[in-house]
């Protein structure tokens, strides 16, 4: 378990996970801003992006009240792991990926719980200066969550990210560790 904050668990991806993340991230409804509707994946490709990568990515599941419901991974930010240059090498910065894969979860505050205590996991457990995401501009729902767990928009980021054939904008957004 990687943490536990009231009906909420995070814990590590295990290799059973896959057939639940196979269903996920071939549900058009969440693929329409995770990966692209156009790229469902199967269990292989599960294993090629999410099993078989940098060490420096860690990947869990989202319980909620006994229930597997999303997934969230997270990562120190370096050159290796992210293609944002989002500081001057003097941070510790974290950078975040994440999605309730089980829609009938959405719009119910569950989001705002999964971003605000990774966020206090990162700065209480890996020292944090600050933590990043990248979300599409179009994806006015995670954008608003974000905003309401504290994230600011630091700038855009045009063209950034190749979903369903375009490349899309995106907003670098940020949380800043409270002084």
């Amino acid at each position: 378990m990687l943490y536990e904050k009231d009906s909420l668990k995070v814990r590590h991806l295990r290799k059973k996970d896959d057939i639940l993340l196979a269903r996920w991230l071939s549900d058009p409804f969440v693929l329409e801003f995770y990966e692209g509707r156009d790229k469902p994946f199967d269990v292989q490709k599960v294993h090629q992006k999410l099993y078989n990568r940098n060490k420096d990515l860690v990947g869990c599941i989202v319980t909620y009240k006994g229930l597997d419901i999303g997934y969230i991974q997270y990562y120190h930010v370096n050159k290796k792991t992210s293609k944002i240059d989002s500081d001057d090498g003097t941070e510790n910065v974290y950078g975040i990926d994440q999605f309730i894969g089980e829609t009938a979860y959405w719009n119910k505050g569950i989001g705002t719980l999964l971003i605000k205590s990774m966020v206090a996991f990162l700065f209480e457990q890996k020292h944090a200066d600050k933590v990043i995401m990248d979300p599409q501009v179009q994806n006015e729902r995670a954008i608003k969550c974000y905003e309401k767990c504290g994230f600011k928009k630091v700038r855009m980021l045009p063209h950034h990210e190749l979903h369903e054939g375009e490349y899309r904008d995106c907003w670098l957004m940020e949380y800043r560790k409270p002084i």
